[in-house]
């Protein structure tokens, strides 16, 4: 189901809110309503016994009368107004002497025959109807009154339940009321969540399914500083370079096509006129060597996609060691010669010293050097001039092939490195050329953790420099 998973995050929020609405009118109700008994209760017992020393006592320690009980009952009376409770001077027999909630002239004689003090138990005070005096539930709290080390009376004071009841559901309110303050801020920030979250991860959930369906066009359309924002303009750079090896590979396939077309068909094409007898058997022998060069750069363009296939999976470990470049550089020159010779192409080696060693696979860097060097003499004309120059710079090793061709324009500069990418002009003079030499000359260096760089201007020449480190003097 569609946004199923921000449904249940609703359903989850909404019945959070619902219990905890629960919760408080039930637990926290039932908690704070022990709480408030418990604390009046309390209080009511502390005065009671204070009405049991200072007022009470008194009466049991001196004849009984009438004028004393007449002031006590003057006294409860006063204390009523100020606790707004029933005060009451009971006989251990049950019988009620004083009662605060009548005049003292009108004070009925009752008696509450099934009193008993241990019904308390462990406790100072009762809920009830305490022994069906009240019609409503009530909270009664006793004090002993003792005299002469026995307990001449008590001191009761009653007060309704329902004031307790009130006093609770005025804590109940404002705990409801903050709840549900909480309970709205806290839909503000469902509401922030959605749109700074939710609406931005379906966003990127919807570009990934575009990626999936080929459509590296999608735009992600989050613009934020914050992760969410780092995350899909990741996944829109991704999907450049998604949509960039899309086309490259599409460019792949079509100039690897054209270029193994290329030989096969003359291959195959002569192969037929010689089985015909188009071509005379006088003829063959040089039609056979034209077959066997296509076959020679068919098997030249086999081994650099082999090469840089095995740098792209990673598989192609490089064998460092300390060699002599100056060496190298002059071994590679020297197998040049007879096409040098040929064209009457000279090379000029500058060296800054006799010696430069540098850390490198030096069998990946003769590969580099006789790439390098095979291009140079193939688009350098005849009587020209190719240098090849060594300088140490910052404990790098700069080595630079240097030729005076016809150089290579400014909007190809930057496509040399592609797979089967050549230039208009050397089209028509390269024929055995695959296009791989400069792309495995850069994975070669790049491999290497180096820099190779052209620099190249039309009609005077092109200059490949790139770098190796140099082997430390200790």
């Amino acid at each position: 189901m569609k946004h199923s998973l921000y449904l249940k995050f609703i359903v989850v929020y909404l019945v959070f809110g619902f219990l905890s609405f629960f919760v408080i009118a039930t637990f926290s109700s039932q908690l704070i309503l022990n709480r408030l008994t418990e604390k009046k209760a309390e209080d009511l017992y502390r005065e009671a016994n204070y009405i049991s020393t200072s007022f009470v006592r008194s009466y049991y320690s001196r004849s009984s009368d009438a004028d004393s009980l007449s002031t006590i009952h003057s006294h409860f009376q006063a204390l009523d107004t100020y606790l707004s409770a029933s005060i009451w001077l009971l006989n251990p027999d049950g019988s009620v002497l004083v009662d605060s909630d009548v005049s003292f002239s009108e004070n009925p004689s009752m008696v509450i025959d099934s009193f008993d003090p241990t019904d308390m138990g462990s406790r100072y005070y009762t809920i009830g109807d305490f022994y069906g005096m009240f019609e409503e539930e009530t909270l009664s709290v006793a004090a002993p009154i003792t005299y002469n080390f026995r307990i001449r009376g008590y001191v009761l004071i009653h007060t309704s339940m329902e004031l307790l009841y009130e006093e609770r559901d005025r804590l109940l309110n404002v705990t409801y009321l903050t709840l549900l303050f909480i309970f709205f801020l806290s839909l503000l920030i469902l509401a922030v969540f959605t749109f700074s979250v939710y609406r931005p991860l379906m966003k990127i959930t919807e570009a990934a399914r575009q990626y999936a369906l080929g459509n590296f066009k999608f735009e992600v359309p989050v613009y934020e500083e914050d992760e969410i924002g780092q995350l899909a303009a990741t996944l829109n750079f991704m999907a450049h370079e998604l949509e960039d090896t899309d086309e490259y590979q599409k460019k792949f396939v079509a100039n690897i096509s054209h270029d193994f077309r290329s030989p096969l068909t003359s291959i195959k094409g002569y192969l037929e006129a010689i089985l015909d007898g188009t071509i005379p058997p006088e003829m063959q022998e040089k039609y056979l060597n034209i077959v066997l060069m296509e076959t020679e750069r068919l098997n030249k363009l086999t081994s650099g996609l082999l090469t840089l296939n095995s740098f792209d999976t990673k598989k192609n470990r490089l064998d460092i060691t300390e060699f002599d470049i100056n060496t190298v550089i002059k071994n590679t020159v020297s197998s040049f010669e007879g096409r040098c010779r040929e064209r009457h192409i000279s090379i000029e080696l500058l060296f800054d010293s006799r010696e430069q060693f540098v850390l490198a696979d030096v069998s990946k860097i003769q590969q580099v050097l006789y790439n390098l060097l095979d291009n140079a003499i193939k688009f350098s004309p005849n009587d020209s001039e190719i240098t090849i120059e060594t300088t140490l710079r910052h404990e790098k090793v700069f080595i630079s092939v240097k030729d005076e061709g016809a150089g290579i324009p400014r909007d190809s500069i930057t496509k040399i490195w592609e797979r089967f990418y050549k230039t208009d002009l050397s089209r028509g003079k390269d024929k055995r050329g695959t296009g791989l030499g400069l792309s495995i000359v850069k994975e070669i260096i790049t491999s290497h953790g180096e820099h190779i760089n052209a620099i190249s201007t039309e009609g005077v020449g092109t200059e490949f420099i790139f770098t190796l480190p140099r082997v430390p003097e200790s």
